[in-house]
């Protein structure tokens, strides 16, 4: 099954990366979670991101393998854990991330988080020798502060392709996306459901009436009106097929203008080794 007819449009591109894509986070079943690639790339996807924290890099090559689509149509993106951030780590990791999922390069390869093993003149140079060996296309980082970011272009000959943040309505990350609206860097919104928390939301519940829709298709369509790419997490075909048709959802300036309002700063994701002064 190729496209599925019934998708509201085809995905957009920026520098040959899909700006709506498929996480899996937390998809931790290995059957269930080739089974949810699959059927996301039948359905029309064409971005999936993992992680080699994720703990299913294999899950998810298996899933790619099992779609009828070809390899290269998939923006395939994965990510180098904090312990694996010295050269060799960098490198002998990902060359391990590469036999898991199948593939002979990646489009987009993370620095996870600027952290424990993270020293920017020693990781970055090391993905760059990924790059100049053809198993990485692009290099991106994950949880950057704008300074870490400096810092990065600093050390880094290549140009940094993307960020990765937690980012939704309840934390929209205006400061930083208004950073890296001066730069060529795409920011990708993970959570962008804030782990349920937008269905919760008066705000985002009376657009979604408005229109017909679910809170999770509001969501979406109003991180693509602030030029975020989105990776909803999802495992099950319908909340799979209701994500993807959040690119048929077209917000008016009304709607945009209600959840600017909601005016929250809550992040969902927490852990011990965060940069220091997040929101």
């Amino acid at each position: 099954m190729s496209q599925d007819s019934q998708s509201p449009e085809s995905v957009s591109r920026v520098d040959g990366m899909p700006t709506f894509g498929l996480g899996t986070w937390e998809n931790e079943n290995p059957e269930q979670c080739a089974e949810s690639v699959r059927t996301a790339l039948e359905m029309g996807y064409r971005h999936v991101d993992t992680a080699q924290i994720y703990g299913n890099e294999s899950a998810v090559g298996d899933g790619i393998a099992a779609a009828d689509v070809p390899r290269e149509e998939v923006f395939l993106a994965t990510k180098v854990w904090i312990d694996h951030l010295d050269r060799d780590g960098v490198v002998e990791s990902t060359e391990e991330s590469l036999e898991k999922l199948g593939v002979d390069s990646v489009d987009l390869l993370y620095v996870h988080w600027p952290s424990r093993t993270y020293d920017a003149e020693e990781t970055l140079p090391a993905f760059e020798e990924l790059k100049s060996r053809g198993l990485v296309d692009r290099i991106g980082v994950s949880n950057f502060e704008p300074h870490h970011i400096e810092e990065a272009q600093e050390v880094l000959d290549e140009p940094i392709f993307a960020n990765q943040v937690e980012c939704h309505p309840l934390l929209p990350q205006a400061e930083l996306r208004e950073y890296v609206a001066g730069t060529d860097i795409e920011l990708v919104g993970y959570s962008p459901l804030a782990r349920g928390a937008v269905f919760d939301v008066p705000a985002i519940t009376e657009v979604a009436e408005k229109h017909g829709v679910s809170e999770a298709q509001v969501s979406l369509a109003w991180l693509r009106e602030k030029g975020v790419t989105a990776i909803p997490k999802a495992t099950g075909e319908a909340h799979i097929r209701d994500n993807w048709e959040s690119l048929g959802l077209e917000l008016d300036e009304e709607d945009v203008a209600t959840i600017d309002a909601i005016d929250r700063t809550d992040r969902q994701v927490h852990t011990s080794f965060a940069p220091e002064a997040w929101d």
